[in-house]
């Protein structure tokens, strides 16, 4: 329990040299915004995932099989929307290699202005979403989850990627003294979940006031990890090295 205590604290206030500084705090709030983003998606949009790839690709083979309330072309729009991100975010991370700091101030601010764009097409709507603002939402959010996942695969803070937890919670199963591993990061993992958890169910909560609100939340926390993250990447501590 003392080592799963201390594990959390580091994770949420990294002691001064840690390897990854800043970033872990930053990353489990990226994941929050991704438990806003799919509630929005999945309950808004009429269940498409466009943060979630692997459930979106069963939600793609479940509509084909003529699964009632899904859609394949809603489907496969988040999935090319999210790959097109991945395809930016990886441009970004070849760009800014060599800085951690820069890479992900830089991506943040591109996924606020992706979820600002979602956020004015439901405030436009005024929460009637028809089919254009429907694909317009999905294409916008699935851009900005592609970019983040991207970034956050190149960043590489271990068990921290944002939007993937199988293999997080995989590993917080297998590893522990008791499967026959040492347990790493524990704390870590938890927190990962349980950021994702917090974000699906207040995006979930919140959606009876609107897509705009949950937007705008997902939109505010963007914000400031940006703002956050450009002013601590001015320095040349040692987690903004690759």
């Amino acid at each position: 329990m003392r080592k799963l205590l201390v594990d959390f604290a580091h994770t949420l206030v990294p002691p001064k040299g840690d390897r990854d500084g800043p970033l872990p705090p930053l990353m489990l709030t990226l994941t929050v915004v991704t438990g806003l983003v799919d509630a929005v998606s999945f309950l808004g949009l009429g269940q498409v995932f466009v943060a979630n790839m692997t459930g979106n690709v069963a939600l793609l083979g479940f509509a084909l099989a003529g699964a009632e309330g899904l859609s394949a072309p809603a489907t496969l729009v988040s999935l090319a929307s999210f790959l097109v991100g991945a395809v930016a975010g990886g441009r970004f991370g070849a760009r800014f290699a060599a800085h951690r700091g820069r890479l992900l101030a830089s991506s943040l601010a591109l996924q606020a202005v992706l979820v600002a764009a979602a956020l004015a097409t439901a405030l436009a709507a005024r929460d009637s979403v028809g089919t254009p603002g429907r694909y317009t939402l999905i294409v916008a959010l699935g851009l900005a989850m592609g970019m983040q996942t991207a970034v956050a695969r190149r960043i590489g803070v271990p068990d921290l990627t944002t939007t993937v937890l199988t293999q997080t919670l995989t590993g917080l199963a297998s590893d522990p003294a008791p499967a026959g591993g040492d347990g790493p990061r524990p704390g870590r993992r938890i927190l990962s979940v349980l950021a994702l958890v917090l974000g699906a169910l207040v995006g979930a909560l919140l959606l009876d006031a609107g897509l705009a609100v949950v937007l705008g939340v997902a939109l505010a926390l963007l914000v400031v990890a940006a703002v956050v993250t450009r002013r601590l990447a001015a320095t040349d501590a040692v987690w903004v090295r690759p």
